[in-house]
């Protein structure tokens, strides 16, 4: 169990209730604006996929999803999602949606791996979303320009949160600065990938950091990336490689680094048989999911998933992400966290 007890900590909204409101200010705000900016359409999304299709999302490759028979299919197996990665894209292929246009939906995960701490719980809750593009929307500026467009949509909502709860002060910078995982080792290279992302969101407030997935120039990679869906291996006008990335900003409650989304332009045909054979996972291509990508039957896509409880645990300066959401946390942290004055939820 790992638990960070910031000095001095209290709740700025005073109580439960007006936590409770704040939450529903930051969800309700949040979605309107990222609507707006990439033209999404709100869609109901499932809680559990079949397995074997390869649409469940792999995550770094080592994370157990939750999977049970179902009785009335024979007994086949269903996994709860670990997210909609490629479940949204085989739904605008459904949909058939016209370029520019997409999908967000509110995405609820388990991932019983993950190490409870402040920012992580068993029970993930995203926007997620995806938009149609074009091949040549398949590069580093349409990238940016999305990135920009979300990352306005929390400015926007930070603002709004201000104005509403005034205990709340705005602490975003205006813009957002992009940098790749390899310049971030080149700038850090005695530093581990966290450490690098740290000196880069406290020297920015808010970064983008791009090429998450693919290997950097010491044979490492800054952080894990299935190879089936976000495309971390084509070469960039950057002069690097990657069309993905992380959205962190600077934590001032924490003083951490603190992740609001993972996105990326998605793999095409190429991207997806390169990345595969770089893990040695060509036995993927038998699934159903990777059999459409690999017959053209799935749009090119750019799309990822926006923390919900995340972002609120941001916006509201708050401590602990289970202020926010009801989940499950060792008996020891719930103690240390009521004398410090952190009320779980």
């Amino acid at each position: 169990m790992k638990l960070t007890i910031p000095q001095g900590y209290s709740n700025l909204l005073g109580s439960l209730e007006n936590t409770e409101k704040a939450i529903k200010c930051v969800k309700d705000m949040f979605q309107l604006n990222l609507s707006a900016q990439l033209a999404l359409l709100r869609v109901t999304a499932p809680v559990v996929v079949m397995s074997g299709t390869g649409i469940n999302d792999d995550l770094n490759g080592t994370e157990r999803p939750v999977s049970f028979p179902v009785k009335d299919l024979g007994d086949a197996r269903a996994e709860v999602v670990h997210s909609l990665a490629k479940w949204k894209r085989v739904k605008l292929a459904a949909m058939g949606l016209e370029k520019g246009k997409g999908i967000y939906t509110d995405m609820n995960a388990l991932r019983p791996d993950e190490e409870l701490d402040n920012i992580h719980s068993i029970y993930v809750d995203q926007w997620d979303w995806e938009q149609v593009i074009s091949a040549q929307d398949r590069n580093l500026a349409f990238l940016k320009k999305t990135v920009r467009r979300i990352y306005e949509a929390v400015k926007v909502t930070e603002n709004r949160l201000s104005v509403e709860f005034p205990a709340i002060r705005p602490e975003l910078p205006e813009e957002i600065h992009f940098i790749n995982a390899e310049e971030l080792l080149q700038a850090f290279p005695t530093l581990p990938p966290k450490q690098r992302e740290a000196r880069a969101a406290r020297e920015y407030g808010a970064v983008f950091i791009i090429g998450i997935g693919g290997k950097l120039s010491d044979g490492t990679q800054h952080d894990g990336r299935a190879a089936d869906y976000d495309d971390w291996s084509s070469p960039n006008s950057d002069g690097f490689t990657g069309l993905n990335g992380d959205l962190l900003v600077w934590n001032s409650v924490l003083q951490c680094p603190f992740e609001l989304s993972s996105m990326g332009i998605r793999v095409d045909r190429n991207a997806l048989l390169t990345q595969l054979k770089a893990r040695g996972e060509e036995y993927k291509l038998q699934y159903p999911y990777h059999r459409m990508l690999l017959e053209g039957r799935l749009p090119l896509t750019i799309g990822g998933g926006i923390g919900q409880s995340r972002l609120c645990m941001y916006l509201l300066r708050k401590a602990h992400i289970g202020e926010i959401q009801s989940s499950i946390w060792p008996d020891k942290m719930r103690e240390e966290c009521k004398k410090a004055g952190i009320e779980l939820v």
